[in-house]
């Protein structure tokens, strides 16, 4: 019985031995080789269903020498978003080469116009793997061990790994697009939203130009999804090679649980699926691999195939150790196993473990696995108690790469001080994020411990003066601006600052003194250029303003982007008389960028004038 690839038909079924369709026509040998022998989906009239698929007869022809049995996908609907979204498989599965991947050339994409029909259908044939797609085989078999889970893991990675190397991604994992076969092998199909990874979609993704209309930054990306598999960022339109990791973690609890995602409960709090509860038969080590993989942000997913592969080489390693680990024998017999083991060794293997646990850690923590960190350099302390301080300098390190990242170096620099209580640079370091973060219990209880562990660090007095600086509070600023200065010689910021801040409150001999001693020490010309400021900024209210003139233009000559001193500039040139010089300072003063409180009320100052003429 052959089949009529007309939509429209009433009547699809026919005969083996006719050659066109009974009902209407059309010829039942499409483009002179294929033969539909029968639907792999429902033949509906729904229009939402804009695909049909089909087995088909294509053997014995030079497309097809080896007789593979074939499939072939017949697009109903000649929208252009949907051809190109055809035209994008055809061109993924020529591109990609891979045992487990359908195979399909060039040959086995083309157009057909039923009879008497303006419809034009898109086809696309491509191999047929033999066996059952994950959705059926869990119905019939239930959920899965975790020994199977991890052995199909690795297959549909390593299956992955050729499709992002061919620089594309699949954008629709999940149970019933993964085939087992006969062999044990499974192959991933249906590439029909695949996407392939450029520059310029990229630049689609991140915004970095085009229109404002749209998903996806500032262009408009195609959003394609798959309700429970999909993460948020592929949902809105910006899907990225780490959306597959998503999927794929997502399928996994689907059939390490065999319960359908949409009857799985969701945390009301994260969004997360509660699962673990549903798949007792696998362990912690492996459970938090999932849970990374599924993570709700891309750059918390592991970032390529190749380091899944990787992790999933030190799996079964960790899965044994927690085993034992949580055995009744290992609990009694630990003590005596360890007291053993010293004695023999003579204390010679500790060095290497820690150190082979210290470098596992810094690996999790590259990776921004955390609690694997944490948990490896807790192990590696414990073989080896002198390495607290390494593992501490460690985090400390990777805190200072994620300032602009506040969250991220706040734990960095939290785990540090958790490794070394005495760790002042982390206190430091820690009191500025939380800063910056407005987070004024953690700023109130840090500068605390810092006081207490070494009183005359003039960085943090420093630190604490500026926050309150910043917020107004000038009295509590200036007592932190003098003891940073009487704790150290190096102070010279806070030098400048107490300049600054005594000019705003009108004590302008004394701002003039500090600008002049910090000018004798410090040699750094950031600081150089705010000094100069100060000091012009001093002498225009004493009203010598040739002097403030002569300072304030080295500030600028040191620092040409120095905008409160264009403003000063401005105010000493209309002392002096210099119409045209003022007007050029007070536009420089009005265009540049500041957030500085006094910056603001000398603009508020000329507009007010400028708007008064008129």
């Amino acid at each position: 019985m052959g089949y009529c690839i007309n939509p429209l038909c009433k009547q699809r079924q026919n005969p083996d031995d006719v050659n066109q369709c009974l009902f209407c026509g059309t010829s039942l040998l499409i483009n002179d080789r294929i033969c539909l022998v029968k639907p792999l989906r429902e033949l509906t009239e729904n229009p939402f269903n804009y695909t049909e698929v089909f087995e088909v007869d294509d053997t014995g022809t030079q497309w097809n020498p080896g007789c593979k049995r074939r499939v072939m996908k017949v697009l109903k609907w000649n929208t252009p978003k949907l051809v190109d979204l055809i035209e994008r498989e055809s061109l993924t599965l020529r591109l990609i080469e891979h045992p487990c991947i359908p195979k399909s050339t060039i040959d086995d994409f083309f157009t057909f116009i039923p009879n008497n029909s303006s419809l034009i259908l898109h086809c696309l044939i491509m191999d047929k793997f033999e066996g059952e797609n994950l959705e059926q085989w869990l119905e019939s078999n239930g959920r899965i061990s975790q020994s199977v889970a991890l052995q199909w893991l690795r297959q549909l990675v390593e299956i992955l790994d050729e499709v992002h190397r061919t620089e594309f991604f699949h954008r629709d994992i999940k149970p019933s697009n993964i085939i087992l076969q006969s062999s044990g092998q499974l192959a991933l199909i249906d590439f029909g939203v695949a996407r392939r990874v450029t520059d310029t979609y990229l630049a689609k993704v991140s915004g970095s130009g085009g229109s404002n209309t749209g998903r996806g930054g500032r262009y408009e990306i195609t959003s394609v999804s798959t309700p429970r598999y999909s993460p948020l960022e592929q949902v809105n339109g910006q899907a990225v090679p780490q959306s597959d990791f998503y999927a794929l973690g997502r399928t996994l609890v689907q059939l390490l649980t065999g319960i359908q995602l949409m009857d799985l409960p969701i945390d009301k709090k994260t969004g997360n699926l509660i699962w673990r509860d549903k798949a007792p038969q696998i362990d912690n080590p492996f459970a938090d691999f999932i849970e990374e993989l599924m993570a709700p942000l891309p750059g918390q997913r592991p970032q390529t195939t190749k380091v899944i592969l990787q992790r999933l080489e030190g799996l079964p390693f960790k899965s044994k150790i927690n085993r034992i680990v949580k055995s009744k024998l290992f609990l009694i017999s630990a003590g005596i196993t360890f007291a053993l083991t010293l004695v023999a060794l003579g204390y010679a293997s500790l060095p290497v473990i820690a150190n082979s646990y210290l470098n596992q850690g810094k690996k999790a923590h590259k990776e921004n696995r955390f609690i694997d960190a944490e948990s490896d350099f807790n192990a590696a302390i414990k073989y080896n108690s002198n390495l607290t301080d390494s593992v501490s300098e460690f985090y400390f390190d990777q805190g200072d790469r994620h300032e602009d990242k506040p969250e991220l170096a706040r734990k960095n620099y939290e785990l540090a001080i958790k490794f070394n209580p005495k760790n002042v640079s982390a206190y430091n370091n820690l009191a500025l994020i939380c800063q910056e973060m407005y987070d004024l219990s953690c700023i109130e209880s840090t500068y605390q411990i810092i006081f207490k562990l070494q009183p005359k660090m003039w960085e943090a007095r420093y630190g604490l003066g500026s926050f309150y600086d910043d917020h107004g509070k000038y009295d509590l600023a200036e007592q932190e601006y003098k003891l940073a200065i009487q704790s150290s010689e190096q102070s010279i910021p806070a030098v400048n600052n107490l300049s600054r801040l005594k000019n705003i409150i009108g004590d302008y001999s004394a701002a003039e003194a500090l600008a002049l001693q910090g000018l004798q020490k410090g040699k750094d010309p950031e600081v150089q250029a705010s000094l100069y400021k100060n000091l012009g900024w001093a002498l225009l209210e004493q009203k010598r303003y040739a002097e403030a003139k002569t300072n304030l233009q080295k500030s600028t000559e040191l620092d040409p982007e120095r905008t409160d001193a264009y403003c000063l500039l401005a105010q000493v040139q209309e002392a002096l008389n210099i119409r045209s010089k003022a007007k050029m300072y007070w536009e420089f003063c009005l265009i540049l960028n500041s957030s500085l409180p006094e910056v603001q009320k000398w603009r508020e100052q000329i507009l007010e004038r400028v708007l008064n003429k008129y």
